[in-house]
């Protein structure tokens, strides 16, 4: 408990530094005032998209190798497409949001759908679950408890100073994320065996590509990564970088840090698995291994390094949520006809700072209605990935609506192909409706109603 309880005394301090800081206008706030370096980028980036680190343990243990095939490969693919071809797109456009790049190409309805489902797919509810899950674990207080605090504490900070708060901790965050598996894979190792012992306490499925679930249930993950391309923290990462090349070379460098520590995590949950075969929350994975396997300070060592992994997710999307329904949502709705959101003072980030605290309080409810990470994730990226990518996409490659009649067939594209994911999703009950997954019928509906559109207007 000494390790945790220095851990949570780090994040009081930097709330309590920065309510002693004066306040920054938009620009400074949302974006980090657009001077954004090398590693606070990548050690930014790498934090954020491993939060869900529990549910990676859940699926290891539950799948085997497949985890990488899954989590892991799909992922790196199109975060290569997004270096090479969005992220200097993304940083010379000069916007604050995705939602501003959309408003510029499709005209308003779609800035406000595209900005309800980036709040519904950035809301942090999955990882609010993993973080009342780990609080549980390490103090043996009940899931609630862990939820609220948890959150709290994972806000605290992000009220007052935006992205730099974010960055600041994630930069010490990132140290203790991949060094809990530093510790704990060579442990494992050295106790067990390496390779030879896994096979032989594995089950054969864990082996295999597809663990055993068959190829399309591999297959739906690739798809749901290409939400990769409308992934929020990305651009707004890109957007605060110092420059062009530093928006590039972050995300190209991110890449190597994920694949170590995808290595890590995927050879973690095999030794899982053969260390605990009979484990009743597979959500608990890595916790339980780290407590089969290492002594006590090292364990919690571990445990801290499984909560800023969490935390350092849970602050960035309730940022990006926060910024996506108090600003992209709400100001966006409120405006003039005919004008665009721009960088404005301090006074227009009132309505962030309330939507930072409603974000906080709609994934708490929503971490305490569901009890499964996986699933949270699979249901957002099956609904939210058809309805973005495109519009998304076609934007920052320059195409655009100029007409009134093309920007409203836009807007209903989005709409009729996350309704018909949605469909989908409720006729097979969450899972696959006559053997097609929900994310297919959407991504074809949006790509036969809006690629036409943008033929059209090339011709």
């Amino acid at each position: 408990m000494l390790l945790e309880l220095v851990y949570a005394l780090f994040l009081l301090w930097m709330v309590a530094r920065l309510l002693r800081r004066p306040g920054a206008g938009e620009a400074d706030y949302l974006v980090a005032g657009r001077r954004l370096t090398l590693p606070g980028f990548v050690a930014s980036l790498v934090t954020t998209w491993y939060g869900g680190i529990l549910g990676v343990g859940e699926y290891g243990w539950s799948y085997g190798i497949s985890s990488w095939f899954v989590f892991g490969f799909p992922y790196y693919l199109y975060a290569v497409v997004f270096a090479l071809v969005l992220a200097r797109r993304a940083r010379r456009a000069e916007v604050l949001s995705p939602c501003d790049v959309l408003e510029r190409a499709w005209g308003r309805p779609a800035a406000l759908i595209g900005a309800a489902v980036l709040f519904a797919m950035t809301a942090p509810a999955a990882y609010v679950l993993m973080l009342g899950v780990m609080v549980e674990l390490a103090t043996g207080w009940p899931l609630w408890v862990g939820v609220i605090l948890g959150t709290a504490l994972s806000v605290g900070y992000v009220f007052r100073g935006g992205l730099r708060a974010i960055v600041a901790t994630d930069q010490v965050q990132f140290v203790l994320m991949f060094l809990a598996f530093v510790i704990l894979v060579p442990a494992c190792v050295a106790r067990f065996g390496g390779a030879d012992w896994l096979v032989a306490n594995l089950p054969d499925t864990h082996l295999d590509a597809d663990g055993g679930l068959g190829w399309q249930a591999v297959a739906v993950w690739y798809a749901i990564a290409a939400a990769t391309l409308t992934e929020p923290a990305f651009y707004q990462r890109c957007y605060a970088a110092r420059d062009e090349r530093t928006a590039r070379r972050g995300i190209l460098v991110a890449i190597g840090f994920w694949i170590v520590f995808d290595a890590l995590t995927t050879t973690a949950g095999l030794y899982a698995r053969a260390v605990v075969p009979d484990l009743a929350e597979p959500v608990a994975a890595f916790p339980a291994l780290a407590g089969e396997v290492l002594p006590g300070f090292w364990l919690g060592l571990f445990t801290v390094g499984l909560l800023a992994t969490i935390m350092s997710t849970i602050d960035s999307y309730s940022f990006l949520a926060a910024v996506t329904l108090g600003r992209d949502l709400w100001r966006r709705r409120m405006r003039p006809a005919g004008t665009l959101l721009g960088e404005e003072d301090v006074a227009n980030l009132r309505p962030v700072r309330w939507a930072l605290l409603l974000t906080a309080a709609l994934a708490i409810v929503l971490a305490l209605w569901s009890r499964s990470v996986v699933e949270l994730w699979k249901v957002l990226g099956s609904l939210g990935t058809p309805v973005l990518l495109l519009p998304l996409l076609l934007a920052h490659l320059g195409r655009r609506a100029d007409r009134p009649a093309g920007r409203r067939q836009v807007a209903i594209g989005m709409v009729a192909a996350g309704l018909v994911s949605g469909v989908w999703l409720v006729l097979g009950r969450g899972q696959a409706f006559l053997g097609v997954e929900a994310i297919f019928p959407g991504l074809l509906v949006s790509a036969t109603w809006i690629l036409p559109l943008v033929a059209r207007r090339r011709r």
